[in-house]
């Protein structure tokens, strides 16, 4: 339950394994960027296979995972898309991850 926890506790959270050089992309390139300061929980591998909202096998062991809102958006190529798509902005600011600010 303690994975619930630290979901519903923190905007923007990424379970990742130690070592994870996706994590340091998704931190460093997208998130810090937009001025996002996401929690890093690092996992067991028992405990990435039983993260909520996989989409099955296929990504049952995938790393990093991101959650923003309580809601997996998945890992490092879903939060490019959400980025490219124009709504990971929006997403960050309805969660209050970061301010609506108008330039």
């Amino acid at each position: 339950m303690r994975i619930l926890r630290l979901i519903s506790e923190n905007p923007v959270v990424i379970f990742t394994r130690s070592a994870c050089c996706m994590c340091h992309v998704m931190k460093r390139l997208l998130l810090s960027a937009v001025n996002v300061h996401p929690t890093v929980i690092q996992l067991e591998e028992e405990e990435i296979a039983a993260l909520p909202g996989g989409g099955g096998a296929e990504d049952a062991g995938e790393t990093p995972v991101m959650f923003i809102g309580g809601t997996r958006v998945g890992g490092l190529e879903s939060l490019v898309a959400l980025h490219l798509s124009g709504r990971l902005v929006p997403k960050l600011v309805e969660v209050g991850a970061i301010n609506n600010m108008v330039s």
